[in-house]
């Protein structure tokens, strides 16, 4: 059985990747912080494609979490070994800097950044052993360009691009891929409140991204036919950044 776990796996992008691996093979391990509801129906999702999965909650910025109930399954099956992991899990607080509380930079952050390296250092260990490994970090187009009301959230992301470069280069001699892909606009409950009227026309292809497109590309890149591939950010945004 292959196992693969992702993070922020109940709802929008997470959840299309839950169903994308599911179809690939996976055993899919449910990361959620707050929605066991949500979190079930991606299950369900899940066992429709012929896969099977379970849920975990924890929040992906909080250290001891991470470590209690990650760290605890990973303790109790010494047999089964993560192949995949997507960091996927994020959040926003749009604010101006000049008005940005300390809650709304540090909430992000440690969520967006910290939840990388709190979920990635537990499982790039089995994969060492192992001597295979697929990481791929959801970023965002605000963590290439940057966009005004989310310094916060851009500081976070491009702070995974690095570390997605230079984890690739100290675990590549193992056969381990690590890369991140950068949604654009994308239809999911963070776009929400984005009029996409206003936005397509900046769009070359003049429509916002589904979840399941940026899935596709995660699929890829956690598959064994990306084997010559690290490092790199994947944009999915229709084309408008490169």
């Amino acid at each position: 059985m292959k196992y693969a776990l992702v993070t922020g796996g109940s709802r929008g992008i997470g959840r299309a990747i839950c169903v994308k691996l599911a179809e690939m093979g996976h055993y899919i391990i449910i990361n959620f912080a707050s929605n066991t509801e949500e979190a079930e129906k991606t299950l369900a999702m899940v066992r429709e494609k012929g896969g099977d999965g379970e849920i975990m909650k924890f929040n992906v910025g909080n250290q001891s979490e991470v470590e209690t109930m990650l760290g605890g399954w990973l303790e109790k099956n010494p047999d089964k070994c993560i192949e995949v992991l997507v960091n996927n899990a994020g959040i926003k607080k749009d604010q101006l800097l000049m008005w940005m509380s300390n809650d709304e930079w540090n909430s992000v952050l440690d969520t967006n950044l910290g939840g990388f390296f709190n979920v990635t250092r537990l499982i790039i260990k089995g994969m060492l052993v192992k001597k295979y490994g697929r990481v791929v970090n959801v970023v965002s187009l605000s963590g290439l360009k940057g966009l005004p009301g989310q310094t916060n959230y851009s500081a976070s992301k491009a702070g995974v691009i690095g570390a997605t470069k230079a984890l690739s280069q100290e675990v590549g001699r193992r056969n381990i891929t690590v890369n991140a892909v950068a949604p654009g606009f994308i239809k999911t409950d963070m776009t929400e409140g984005i009029n996409e009227k206003d936005f397509k026309q900046l769009i070359p292809m003049a429509r916002f991204g589904t979840s399941e497109e940026v899935a596709e590309a995660v699929g890829f890149l956690a598959s064994e036919k990306a084997s010559y591939i690290t490092g790199q950010v994947l944009s999915v945004n229709g084309g408008l950044y490169s």
